[in-house]
């Protein structure tokens, strides 16, 4: 079962890390486009922690609830 504690810290999560690799490396994941996203969802994300955060990050943006994270987004700048 995942806490609210595990919740806000695959939030925070979203608006820390950057993409390890590929043609957004360095990106923030909460920066990275929705089609980029999309084509991930379509082939597949890959396996892991940083799969799960573009999992959960496709989901929020095609749910429209990308205003969720601009308070933890300007918290951390």
């Amino acid at each position: 079962m995942i806490t609210p504690e595990d919740q806000r810290e695959v939030l925070k999560a979203l608006v820390t890390t950057r993409m390890p690799y590929g043609k957004y490396k360095n990106r923030l994941l909460c920066d990275l486009p929705e089609p980029y996203l999309s084509w991930y969802h379509a082939k597949g994300f890959p396996k892991g922690k940083i799969g799960m955060l573009l999992s959960t990050i496709y989901e929020i943006k095609l749910n429209g609830l990308e205003y969720l994270l601009k308070p933890l987004r300007d918290k951390t700048l």
